[in-house]
């Protein structure tokens, strides 16, 4: 069967795009905007109001999140009924796909309503649980992407 290399490319270049947003959004964005205090002389924000600025960021990522769940249920579906099946890339695949959904649709919506009520709700324990469940979220998205990317890179080369 013919390849269609615009298709390959274009997913590889959506799942690595993706592992680098998630990089650069907890390990870059999040210190310096939770860290204000460190980097500016007369500007200081609040952890309450720096939250709500990294809110948004995620909220604003998880349209991007819902483009790559999209791709890879598309791309991986074309690949299984090719015939093209793989434990690893469709573990990870799923993975992707799940862990999207959860941060997208479940995690940054209840951060945002809990934030929304005021500074108060996101002391507590809720918002604090909800708060360590997405972090672990985003680290197992970040490590599934770059698996998925290397194994669907591994595959093309194979074939």
């Amino acid at each position: 069967m013919k390849r269609n290399i615009y298709l390959d490319f274009t997913y590889l270049v959506i799942l690595a795009a993706s592992f680098g947003a998630v990089l650069v959004l907890g390990a870059l964005v999040a210190p310096v905007i939770f860290h204000t205090d460190k980097i500016t002389v007369d500007l200081l924000i609040n952890h309450y109001n720096a939250g709500i600025i990294m809110a948004e960021i995620f909220h604003r990522f998880s349209y991007w999140l819902y483009v790559v769940v999209i791709m890879t249920v598309l791309y991986e579906s074309m690949q299984y009924k090719t015939g093209q099946r793989d434990a690893v890339a469709f573990s990870s695949a799923v993975i992707v796909i799940f862990t999207s959904l959860m941060f997208s649709a479940v995690y940054a919506p209840k951060i945002l309503a809990m934030q929304a009520l005021g500074a108060e709700a996101t002391q507590s324990d809720t918002f604090n649980n909800i708060h360590i469940a997405s972090e672990i979220d985003f680290k197992i998205l970040a490590v599934a992407l770059i698996v998925l990317f290397v194994r669907r890179l591994m595959l093309l080369r194979v074939s």
